[in-house]
Parts: C-alpha cells; sequence; structure tokens
C-alpha cells in the first residue's frame, strides 16, 4: 500500500497542476484511476475547471473528503518528485497532494464495503487561488455533507479554526514636485508610510483568541512613481488581512479608514472557520487519529484559509487535517511517508468503525 500511496502522489506531482491545462489533467487522470479501482466518479467543469466528485456508501451521514489538485508555482526541478529518508520530496507533495492520493485510496478500498456512512470524494481545482470555481461551486450547488475533512498541512493535528481574509487597497495622495526640490511636494509614498504605521497599531491588530494570538496584518504589495525624478503624488498598497473569529471585517475596514488620509477599497474577503470542537462528529475523528497514533491530538487554529470555509458558512462541522511534512509553499517541500499511511489508516477507521456516529442535530 505504502507503494502505491506514494506511486500515485508522485505521479500527481508530474502533473504540474500550476495552470488549468495541467490542472484538468490530473483531474482526468484521477478520474480515470478511480475508475479503475471500482469507483464510479465523474467530473464536474465550471468556466473550465475541471471537479472530480465521486460516492461511496448508502446510508446514514455524508463524510465529505476534500481536496485540490492545484499548486503553487514552482521551478521545474520541484516537479522532478523523490523519496529520501522516509520522506517525498516535490511541489505538492504535502500541501496537498499525498493527502489527495490517500483519500483516493481510501475511496477506493472502502468502495466494495458495506459502511455506516456516505462518503463524497471532492477533489477541486482551485483552492490555492481561492476555491470560487471549486469547493464553492460544489457546496452553491447542494453537494455538501454532514462533515468535512480538507486534507491540508496540519501535521495529523486538527484544525477546528481559520482566520477569516480580508484584502484591501488603500490609496493614498501627495502632491507632485522636481524631485531635486522634494519640500515643495508632498510624497504619497511617505504618506503610505505613515498610514501603515497608524494601521499596524490599531487595537484590533493587538487581539487575541484562545486559538490565535493576534491577527496578520502582510503589507502585500505597494505601487507608486512615475519617474525616479519626480516627487510621487499617488501611492496604492495592497493589504493581507487575516481577522480572528469572532471580529467584524467591516469594523476593521472602517477603522483603517478612519485612520488614512485616503481611500480604502475591499478587494476579496473571504469568513473565519469556528468548528466546534465538541461537536460529535469533531470528537470522533480525535478519537480515531488518537487510537491511531497512540498520542493526543489537539484542536488549533490556522492562520491561512482554506475550502473549510465554503462547508462553515453552511452550518457545516468542516476541520483541516492531513498529515506530517513542511515547507509547502518553498523549496524542498515533503510529506513523511509514514504519516500518509498513517493518516489512511485514520480516515478508515473513522469511517468503518462506529466513529461515525448517526446525524448529529446540532448539525
Amino acid at each position: 500500500m505504502k507503494e502505491s500511496i506514494v506511486s500515485l502522489t508522485r505521479k500527481l506531482i508530474e502533473f504540474k497542476t500550476v495552470e488549468k491545462p495541467r490542472i484538468n489533467a490530473a483531474a482526468e487522470f484521477c478520474c480515470e484511476w478511480l475508475a479503475g479501482h471500482g469507483v464510479h466518479a465523474k467530473i464536474i467543469e465550471n468556466e473550465g475547471l475541471k471537479n472530480v466528485v465521486a460516492f461511496i456508501g448508502e446510508s446514514g451521514p455524508t463524510v465529505v473528503l476534500n481536496g485540490h489538485l492545484d499548486v503553487v508555482p514552482a521551478g521545474p526541478d520541484q516537479f522532478i518528485p523523490y523519496v529520501a529518508e522516509g520522506k517525498l520530496y516535490g511541489r505538492g507533495s504535502f500541501d496537498m497532494l499525498g493527502a489527495v492520493s490517500v483519500m483516493m485510496h481510501v475511496t477506493a478500498s472502502l468502495s466494495t464495503r458495506s459502511l455506516p456512512c456516505k462518503v463524497m470524494l471532492a477533489l477541486v481545482p482551485d483552492e490555492e487561488t481561492g476555491g470560487q470555481k471549486g469547493s464553492k461551486f460544489l457546496v452553491d450547488h447542494g453537494l455538501r455533507g454532514d462533515v468535512v475533512i480538507c486534507g491540508e498541512t496540519t501535521n495529523l493535528d486538527i484544525a477546528v479554526q481559520a482566520k477569516g481574509v480580508l484584502q484591501l487597497r488603500v490609496e493614498t495622495e501627495g502632491i507632485a514636485a522636481h524631485g531635486s526640490r522634494p519640500w515643495l511636494g508632498d510624497n504619497a509614498i511617505l504618506n503610505a508610510f505613515e498610514a501603515y504605521e497608524k494601521i499596524k497599531s490599531l487595537p484590533v491588530f493587538q487581539e487575541s483568541t484562545s486559538y490565535f494570538e493576534q491577527p496578520s496584518l502582510n503589507l502585500a504589495r505597494i505601487e507608486a512613481g512615475k519617474a525616479i525624478n519626480q516627487v510621487p503624488d499617488c501611492c496604492t498598497m495592497d493589504l493581507d488581512i487575516r481577522y480572528l473569529p469572532g471580529q467584524n471585517p467591516e469594523a476593521i475596514r472602517t477603522e483603517i479608514a478612519r485612520v488614512v488620509n485616503g481611500t480604502v477599497k475591499v478587494l476579496g474577503q473571504g469568513a473565519p472557520v469556528q468548528t466546534n470542537p465538541a461537536h460529535p462528529l469533531i470528537v470522533q475523528l480525535q478519537k480515531s487519529a488518537e487510537k491511531v497514533l497512540r498520542r493526543e491530538v489537539c484542536f488549533f487554529g490556522q492562520d491561512g484559509a482554506a475550502d473549510t470555509r465554503f462547508y462553515a458558512e453552511h452550518g457545516i462541522p468542516a476541520v483541516e487535517f492531513g498529515p506530517m511534512g513542511a515547507n509547502h509553499h518553498g523549496k524542498n517541500e515533503y510529506v513523511d511517508i509514514s504519516s500518509l499511511l498513517a493518516f489512511k489508516q485514520i480516515l478508515e477507521a473513522y469511517i468503518v468503525g462506529d466513529s461515525v456516529p448517526q446525524k448529529a442535530a446540532s448539525n
């Protein structure tokens, strides 16, 4: 089984799923692989991108196994996977093609068994670029469930919360002047830096919760200046804010607008995830994991956003839960191979055993 999981993960890495044609080719491959292993799967296309959806089981609550096929860009050498010291290296090995491979194997291995629940496997094409054409599209069209496991990078602990996303464009103005006489102008870049310092010191960015020390504020992009010998009269800052569950994004935008001498525009927004760790379906996942791993499995909060948010918006308990590894979105990304096997054991124990209770009234 280890060889099969590693082989499938390597194949998915080699697809180089950064752009639409390669993502779609990988989706078609996954659909064919599932069919070859006795699972009826179908392609659902949306705006030119292909999702793969498969169902097993006939009755009971529905467990959604959600994985994304797309990866972030990397150099060509990072799409040549290799194994060293029990680790599989390659772009997407950890985020999250290793988990996708495991979910596919779990679906195939359980397809002929009598299950106490239904399982929906959803392999989506665009989590790294927002998830609008993948998970959001599927959820909006009723492809949901009673509990959702997104196989993200959690090192076999369970993320029950995730920060919300608020992306803003802040424009500050100045007065143009000749570069040799800056005192005659008003430098918009300096005004932007002053505005950023005011934003950073706002009380909202000092708040904390039991899962998070504070929100994050990233000055992601800055654009200004038409010529090197001119004082710039306009500067644009793009801010990527990850706010805490319980905070109000509109209140954050209002507070920023209050301290900025300029305009503030919302570029993008995503809701936080606040899954109840005491929900029976989540408690049972924790128990299944602890039984396999023989250690305490912790609940925690993710700083980044994932496709869990699209399910959570409908009141569905959704968590991020995946194998061990490191360096996702960076060089030398790897997934621990033994953790892939443990991840498979946990998912199967959760689905097959008495780990999945009957549909909870609190859903």
